[in-house]
């Protein structure tokens, strides 16, 4: 069993934390974060919801993945709620935009399981336990102040991000916008073809002049009234008389 690259703190925290000597010690509850630096230091596991105790895991402690389960080695630290409630984090905490407006909140970060720096925070705009909700990456150099519940950036809104997971309604919008784009392009693309034939357009030349190109090919306009013989006409021959 090895450990990937790169990993999800909720990937982490949806594992079962089984140890060496093959005990369960529950699901995953909670980071143990080093803020400041951006760093993952462990994290906590719950060993039994009849009990206030819960036990945290060093990182280096970590040797192995699978689908649903985590596995250690050595023995955790028994600690309360109390404790954990104290200690550093910035999981859902508010990010606010350069006017101290809050335009969404961490709800997840991806991390190096060997060295526990954290690559990029993930932000989500609405409740990020809805399905389907919308992500976008925050990396730390753009965070400029971070407090208890609280991270400062300068972004104006959370479309300066890099989205990492778009919503079935992201998707419906990104789409609509390069819709109207397209047709956009075609209209004006048509325009300029339009605009094209109508300069070359041969009946933009004057009737005068289309006269005179006529009479000099030899050619003869059936409907000019000089041309028919001058002479009466027949009542027999009126076929509306």
């Amino acid at each position: 069993m090895t450990l990937p690259d790169q990993l999800l703190l909720s990937d982490l925290l949806n594992h079962t934390v089984r140890c060496d000597l093959g005990l369960d010690h529950g699901p995953g509850l909670m980071a143990w974060m080093h803020p400041p630096v951006h760093r993952l230091l462990g994290w906590v596991s719950r060993p039994s919801a009849l009990r206030m105790s819960r036990e945290v895991w060093r990182l280096d402690q970590c040797c192995g993945l699978t689908d649903q389960q985590v596995f250690v080695r050595g023995e955790p630290a028994s600690t309360d709620l109390v404790i954990l409630e104290q200690l550093p984090t910035l999981m859902d905490a508010a990010l606010l935009d350069r006017y101290d407006e809050r335009i969404g909140t961490v709800v997840d970060f991806v991390f190096e399981p060997a060295t526990g720096a954290i690559g990029h925070y993930l932000i989500a705009r609405s409740d990020p336990r809805l399905p389907g909700t919308s992500r976008w990456r925050l990396s730390p150099d753009r965070i400029q102040d971070q407090q208890a519940g609280a991270v400062s950036t300068a972004l104006q809104t959370l479309d300066d991000l890099p989205l990492a997971r778009s919503s079935v309604r992201q998707d419906l919008l990104q789409r609509t916008q390069r819709w109207r784009d397209q047709l956009r392009d075609m209209g004006d693309r048509a325009g300029d073809r339009l605009e094209g034939w109508l300069e070359e357009a041969p009946w933009d030349e004057p009737e005068e002049e289309r006269r005179v190109e006529v009479r000099r090919s030899g050619s003869k306009e059936v409907w000019d009234d000089d041309d028919w013989p001058d002479r009466p006409r027949q009542r027999d021959e009126d076929p509306w008389v």
